[in-house]
């Protein structure tokens, strides 16, 4: 009797879990965070967000407006300080700082391969540009023609300095990590340098092709924005929780648009 009793005792707190059903507007909320985050168009600050957003690129087209008005130094300049910055993730994402102690300056040789690979990519591209901004100053004038003139055995003997001293840091018990961050310095040389070398190419043979895809890149990114803002509700991928498919389909189909009327000639 007394197992009868204890078996047929349903506390009410367990008949409310049983009965509970979720209502329809769960059901979308648990859509929506589907990825452990809030969609935009769910977001109850996403006004506020968007004031922010909208702020803040507005300042960098801004900037990059004013980048390319001054001229075609001052954008390769800016293409510079973004390599670095990329290098400087890069160089980072495989470094220990536990080996890094055994290894001192050894974080200055991945640098000396970096600009020495921004001499040999940049400096057949700089050469007309730099001669004709310093005619006026003689003395200056043969400096940069005969950096100019022997540029690649300058390149030629940075680089073998840069081996030489790798060797020479090569300690016992690190040979392993050494050898590896060696590789990875010319594979992100290579990443970073082969790309941006048609970047400058287009800054100093055509601004049109530097100027249109990253005009499109900027339609294409404030166009997802504002998709995905008013329509998402489906994520795409988990990497970035807030991207959604609505996002993506309405920003590539304005920029294939924007291709096409930005192209037009008058």
């Amino acid at each position: 009797m007394q197992k009868d009793t204890g078996s047929g005792d349903v506390s009410p707190s367990h008949v409310g879990r049983v009965r509970h059903r979720r209502r329809p507007n769960e059901t979308a909320t648990d859509g929506n965070r589907a990825n452990g985050t809030v969609l935009l168009v769910s977001d109850q600050n996403k006004y506020k967000s968007m004031l922010i957003r909208t702020y803040s690129s507005l300042w960098m087209i801004g900037g990059f407006v004013f980048v390319v008005y001054m001229g075609h130094l001052y954008i390769w300049a800016m293409v510079v300080v973004i390599q670095i910055f990329m290098a400087t993730e890069l160089f980072n994402l495989l470094r220990r700082s536990s080996e890094e102690k055994q290894l001192p300056g050894f974080r200055l040789l991945n640098w000396h391969f970096f600009f020495t690979a921004m001499l040999f990519t940049y400096g057949r591209f700089l050469s007309r540009e730099l001669v004709n901004t310093v005619t006026s100053d003689h003395l200056l004038y043969k400096l940069v023609s005969g950096l100019i003139k022997y540029q690649m055995f300058i390149c030629y003997f940075l680089y073998i300095a840069g081996f030489v001293w790798f060797i020479l840091t090569l300690k016992k018990k690190t040979y392993n990590y050494q050898f590896k961050q060696y590789a990875w310095t010319h594979m992100i040389l290579l990443t970073v340098f082969a790309q941006s070398s048609f970047t400058v190419a287009n800054i100093f043979e055509g601004m049109f092709w530097f100027l249109l895809p990253a005009s499109l890149i900027v339609i294409n990114d404030i166009a997802a924005y504002l998709f995905g803002f008013f329509l998402g509700r489906t994520p795409l991928i988990k990497l970035s929780p807030k991207k959604t498919w609505e996002g993506f389909i309405g920003a590539s189909v304005t920029t294939i648009i924007s291709a096409f009327l930005v192209r037009r000639e008058p």
